[in-house]
């Protein structure tokens, strides 16, 4: 009896003192993603939301599904500007350059002050780094990326008498399974025109030897003879070769297209593998894209940003909430969830991932693939110079233009809004 009254007396004592105390601060983080409302990738990302407030009750993140990545920076800018708050968005890659020019978004660097913290920052495949960081400080964290793949129907392979283990691994390769693929109302390839042309034409620069900007941001090489050649060649798969329906083709609704047996092979993000996996009826695989001169895709999709409008204490929870969500096992189950690349190397050494890749080792062609990708199209006055490749790679690949005459205006536009910057 005298133990049960000095531990009564005890937790008396430190609920008294517990209920004198103030209740611990909450931080408010408003955080922008880019994914549809209710769709599938939504309740992913809620999932991992409620994890993290679970293990840390004094940081609420209010995620608001704004759509697409361009439709996610009209919101969260515009929210910006009326004074609401925002301290945290995922944004394109891409975006970094404009976020700085406007002075918007805030260096990691002037964030983070551990020696675990920069360890972090460290801790990217340099890859998809490369369009996060700007003259020595990093501005955009990794984490719903991606690079292009090939995605090839083994079924039809087989029918068609090519080896369904063997995909082209070269433009010329490419070509020839395609004309064996094509027939009865099937296509052999299609590369979507729409949605992110500049993104897959700068893929086929890539593969025939030619970037299309310099890393500082300043100047594109649209009108290369490498580069015309590359378009050249993609409005041939069409024009010339017959292996892919002419003029421009949806990226919304291609993987449809796939998984109904309309084409035999496409180019598409890696972001697509696993409602890939989930929709194909047939055995499919995923392949490096092909080369010419060499191997290559550029990266794509969205990094974390930090705003400047957000207090400190709202910048450290972001800081915390950012280094939680792309830890090793949260990368590792994004990737499996979605398709898009664990984003670091540690996220593949995880037990899950390695369980997973096992299972199915076309979710480690992505990662593969960043020994040999570059970084995405991204230059000052991103939307009005990606917005000038567009629609010059639109206009060759429906005939209303050469590509020679097409790039050359698009370099052209280039030039003029990229001088001042120089």
């Amino acid at each position: 009896m005298k133990i049960m009254r000095s531990l009564s007396g005890a937790f008396l004592a430190t609920a008294l003192t517990a209920a004198s105390l103030p209740a611990a601060a909450e931080t408010q983080l408003t955080m922008y993603y880019p994914i549809a409302v209710g769709g599938p990738l939504t309740r992913v990302v809620d999932g991992l939301v409620a994890d993290f407030q679970a293990e840390h009750p004094d940081i609420k993140v209010n995620a608001i599904y704004a759509g697409n990545y361009d439709d996610t920076r009209i919101r969260a800018l515009s929210a910006i500007q009326s004074g609401d708050p925002a301290q945290l968005s995922v944004l394109f890659s891409i975006d970094v350059y404009d976020l700085i020019e406007q002075d918007l978004i805030v260096p990691f660097d002037a964030i983070v002050s551990t020696d675990e913290e920069r360890a972090w920052l460290e801790s990217f495949y340099p890859a998809l780094m490369a369009n996060g960081q700007v003259e020595g400080q990093t501005w955009g964290i990794p984490f719903q990326r991606s690079t292009i793949v090939l995605y090839y129907n083994k079924d039809a392979f087989a029918e068609a008498g090519l080896d369904p283990d063997a995909p082209p691994t070269t433009w010329d390769e490419m070509v020839e399974a395609g004309k064996a693929l094509t027939g009865d109302g099937r296509f052999g390839l299609m590369v979507p025109s729409t949605g992110y042309p500049y993104w897959m034409f700068q893929a086929f620069a890539i593969q025939n030897g030619k970037e299309l900007m310099n890393p500082d941001g300043t100047e594109t090489y649209f009108d290369d003879p490498a580069v015309v050649e590359a378009l050249q060649f993609w409005r041939d798969l069409a024009a010339e070769h017959g292996i892919m329906p002419a003029g421009t083709l949806e990226w919304g609704t291609l993987r449809q297209a796939f998984v109904q047996g309309q084409t035999a092979m496409m180019w598409h993000t890696t972001g697509n593998l696993t409602a890939v996996r989930n929709e194909a009826p047939f055995d499919f695989g995923v392949a490096m894209l092909p080369a010419n001169v060499r191997p290559g895709s550029p990266t794509g999709g969205g990094n974390f940003y930090i705003f400047k409008g957000a207090s400190d204490a709202e910048r450290k929870a972001a800081v915390t909430f950012i280094r939680w969500i792309t830890a090793p096992e949260r990368a590792a189950a994004w990737s499996i969830a979605t398709g898009y690349v664990g984003i670091t190397p540690e996220a593949y050494e995880t037990e899950a991932l390695q369980a997973y890749a096992a299972d199915f080792p076309q979710a480690l062609v992505a990662r593969d693939q960043l020994e040999v990708a570059v970084a995405e199209l991204s230059t000052y006055e991103g939307g009005r110079v990606r917005e000038a490749l567009n629609n010059a790679v639109q206009a060759a690949l429906t005939g209303s233009q050469t590509p020679d005459a097409a790039l050359s205006a698009a370099q052209a536009t280039a030039d003029r809004l990229l001088r001042p910057y120089r």
